[in-house]
């Protein structure tokens, strides 16, 4: 009895101590999301919609739906695929400020064959990368290459991106190989955004872990 009230301790502990999930992503609407599109003769809702089970958007014109909440520490999940022309999106992470056609925020980027770059975008946005730091200004809003040949599986297959938010820091996972890791990001909170950038692409499987 004693060896079974010490398993049951332990199986105690170790749940309590495992990441808090939540779904972002419910299978059925969009509930918890806004939708930017930089169109007013475009109705949001058929911008971004849900279609057998999953996320899907056009892509034109260029826009976003983000999280309304804001988060930070944290483990995202996230599947993706195109299922006509791959051609491109991308994962906004810590995005801020109003909404319009380029807030501020890092991005994971979803360019067919670049997923696993890593994007600066807004002035005065800055993160480490390899020793080197970008900082957006103006004109320029950096692109770090991703560290190994693409991972991504082929045009129309579901890929996943594996996201971890902690503190000033942001790696990204493509298929579960590291692409790239930032440090010293100048913002470490925001909301989660999924962007239309030229193709229809669509997302399911939308999750994210609480780090403590």
């Amino acid at each position: 009895m004693k060896r079974i009230a010490i398993c049951l301790l332990v199986a105690s502990l170790v749940a309590s101590c495992a990441p808090e999930k939540e779904f972002l992503f419910n299978g059925e609407d969009l509930d918890g999301w806004t939708i930017f599109v930089d169109d007013p003769t475009i109705t949001p809702e058929d911008f971004f919609y849900v279609k057998d089970d999953v996320i899907e958007t056009a892509g034109i014109p260029f826009g976003y739906i983000r999280t309304v909440k804001e988060y930070s520490d944290y483990r995202l999940h996230v599947e993706w695929r195109y299922p006509e022309d791959p051609v491109n999106s991308g994962i906004f992470l810590h995005t801020t400020g109003p909404d319009k056609l380029w807030p501020d925020y890092f991005q994971g980027q979803l360019k067919h064959g670049d997923a696993g770059d890593f994007i600066v975008q807004g002035k005065g946005m800055s993160a480490t990368i390899r020793d080197s730091v970008y900082t957006a200004t103006d004109s320029v809003n950096p692109l770090i290459p991703k560290l190994h040949p693409s991972s991504e599986n082929s045009a129309g297959e579901w890929n996943s991106y594996d996201i971890t938010c902690l503190g000033n820091t942001i790696e990204l996972r493509v298929n579960g190989t590291l692409q790239n890791m930032a440090t010293d990001c100048s913002l470490t909170s925001g909301s989660i955004g999924l962007q239309a950038e030229g193709s229809k692409i669509q997302f399911r499987n939308i999750w994210l872990e609480h780090l403590k």
